[in-house]
């Protein structure tokens, strides 16, 4: 059951009118998990009279708690006993696989940043409260200049952190939340951002294109999306990746018994195709399948920087639920 919690203010005639009216303007007049009453510590102060009602989920008064000469301590400890009550289901859930989510990518000036969040189900990744959690994540991490994801998780959101957020919203919406990655951006005065969404937040792409040209900063990153390239060029594949592949592609050919003479030339021809695949620049353009994207962007007067693409939950476990299952074990059942 999920408890909340109605923080009620009494008259003292001792107290000025003002600063009652000040104490009752705390946020909804109510202290809960999901939001920070605290942050009026100054005018709670200024009352002395006070109890703590209990409702359950259905907003039926349990029971009606008074409370004690101290409202500040009264309310520090309800929050903190809620939050470490969210807390423990967050930790109860990180056993489990949370695969599906969102990515995002936005931009602001000359930064970008591109955020994972995952969910267990898609269920949860389509709900409003989650896509809303998604895009405070973002804007948070756009506004700093982090570099890793434990400075990130300590942002300050509101007046509690990234990481504290995301342990309510566990304790709220009841799956296991996890801030996966995220990669911030930048780039110079005469570039732009090419920023792509597809499937609502399942594939994002951004790219950063030399030049002024924004739609062709978002095809490129169109055909990022859709491609999947590793590399943006040749240059960029490590050396052991190369030999790697090389190595299967000459056994492949020998097996086919072709002449060892022209063995190199077969491999390197085959190894080109290879690099069609995960190079970028070396891929055919999605919009004008006879030219590589190489070409395409240099007939533009432009050049790819670079590009980031995140899928949400690629190289993870996914665990199959269907639709029913994923409705009935949000209702509890």
């Amino acid at each position: 059951m999920e408890l909340s919690y109605s923080l009620h203010l009494g008259n003292d005639k001792n107290k000025s009118i003002k600063a009652r009216q000040e104490a009752k303007n705390t946020p909804s007049g109510t202290t809960s998990k999901n939001n920070n009453a605290i942050q009026n510590i100054k005018q709670l102060g200024k009352v002395n009279h006070h109890n703590l009602r209990q409702y359950d989920n259905n907003q039926e008064l349990i029971k009606t708690i008074k409370g004690s000469n101290d409202i500040v301590k009264d309310v520090k400890d309800l929050y903190l006993d809620l939050f470490d009550e969210a807390r423990l289901k967050y930790n109860n859930k990180q056993t489990r696989i949370a695969a599906e989510g969102l990515a995002v990518a936005k931009t602001k000036g000359n930064k970008a940043v591109v955020v994972e969040v995952n969910s267990e189900t898609d269920f949860v990744a389509s709900n409003q409260e989650f896509k809303d959690l998604v895009n405070t994540i973002a804007d948070t991490v756009l506004d700093s200049g982090v570099t890793n994801m434990e400075e990130a998780m300590k942002l300050d959101v509101n007046g509690t952190t990234i990481e504290n957020l995301i342990v309510e919203k566990v304790s709220k919406i009841g799956e296991k939340l996890s801030f996966r990655r995220f990669e911030l951006i930048t780039k110079n005065d005469d570039q732009v951002f090419g920023p792509y969404s597809h499937m609502g937040g399942k594939i994002v792409s951004l790219v950063v294109l030399e030049g002024n040209d924004e739609e062709l900063a978002k095809d490129i990153s169109m055909q990022v999306a859709a491609m999947n390239p590793t590399y943006l060029n040749k240059e960029e594949v490590p050396s052991d990746i190369v030999e790697k592949e090389r190595a299967i592609l000459t056994e492949a050919a020998e097996k086919e018994g072709l002449d060892s003479n022209k063995l190199p030339m077969i491999v390197n021809g085959r190894l080109n195709k290879f690099y069609e695949e995960v190079c970028l620049l070396d891929q055919n353009f999605i919009k004008e399948n006879k030219m590589k994207v190489s070409k395409y962007v240099e007939g533009k007067n432009s050049k790819i920087i670079s590009f980031v693409r995140y899928e949400v939950g690629e190289g993870m476990e996914k665990k199959e639920e269907n639709f029913a299952d994923e409705v009935a074990k949000q209702m509890g059942m």
